[in-house]
């Protein structure tokens, strides 16, 4: 079964469209003075989980929209720039900075970046787009 490229194409423009809200959803989590009561089950290790999650999450959406390889490290890089530009901010906000948080929003920038476009790229060989 082959699906259709205007529906692939449809999908990468969605990716890049839900891609800044979610970007706007991590900044606002990451500077909040108070983040909810739920976020704190585990304590300082789920912290760092949703660090993680966030960032996989916004690198992922990245290297699905981005058609090249060159522009998905750009975008990692700059996911990465804006996690320590993020963690720097906190101090100022009633937040504690954490080098851990910045190695959490690395990992899932890495992660992310390479599981998505190990995902793209299979896609589009095993469909014929590539």
């Amino acid at each position: 079964m082959k699906i259709p490229r205007p529906l692939l194409h449809a999908v990468r423009i969605a990716d890049e469209v839900l891609f800044f809200p979610a970007l706007i959803l991590v900044v606002w989590g990451e500077l909040s003075g108070n983040p909810p009561e739920f976020f704190d089950l585990f304590g300082d290790l789920q912290d760092k989980a949703l660090h993680f999650i966030a960032y996989f999450g916004l690198a992922g959406m990245a290297a699905a929209a981005l058609k090249r390889r060159r522009s998905v490290y750009f975008a990692s890089l700059g996911l990465f720039a804006l996690g320590g530009a993020l963690e720097i901010v906190q101090g100022f906000t009633g937040r504690d900075m954490s080098a851990y948080d910045q190695i959490a929003n690395t990992l899932g920038v890495v992660a992310g970046a390479l599981v998505s476009r190990f995902v793209v790229e299979r896609l589009r060989r095993d469909l014929g787009y590539w």
